[in-house]
């Protein structure tokens, strides 16, 4: 089970996180109320299909993603979001369950928008739509070590 690799995975590096197992959640703003956490602290996964690539990005539960910046960041021709299908054939995960992980968590290069780091932490939606965790941004950073540049815009 995803939520046992984070589990085990964040505990081997020493970060405090909580926990929080709710109702099925489909919507980040659902998820921000049943976390009793602020829509901007959610970090949404959205696996993007870059021409012929899966890229994980992750941004700000308050934004939306501005598929422009991400073309021309990889001077790419197109991109779209993974399929329900696709997803899950991928990862095993529905929509609205992907946590803010590339390697060792999930096999895809993993690209996060500044707007993840105005926060002291991030939440997020741990392999199900049923549990979450919340954890520090410092231990998010270091452990995500991802690529920064900026693809989102208010929504």
């Amino acid at each position: 089970m995803l939520l046992d690799r984070i589990r085990d995975w964040l505990t081997a590096e020493c970060v405090v996180f909580r926990e929080v197992h709710h109702a099925p959640t489909r919507t980040s703003e659902e998820s921000a109320a049943a976390r009793g956490e602020p829509l901007r602290v959610g970090g949404k996964a959205l696996l993007v299909k870059v021409d012929d690539t899966f890229r994980l990005f992750v941004l700000s539960a308050d934004r939306r993603l501005d598929s422009g910046a991400i073309r021309e960041h990889f001077s790419a021709r197109k991109t779209r979001f993974a399929t329900a299908d696709e997803l899950m054939a991928l990862t095993g995960l529905l929509p609205g369950s992907v946590p803010p992980f590339g390697v060792p968590i999930l096999p895809f290069p993993l690209f996060v928008d500044p707007s993840v780091f105005e926060n002291d932490r991030v939440a997020f939606n741990a392999g199900s739509l049923t549990d979450s965790i919340v954890m520090g941004m410092v231990d998010f950073r270091r452990l995500a070590a991802p690529e920064v540049f900026r693809f989102s815009i208010a929504s």
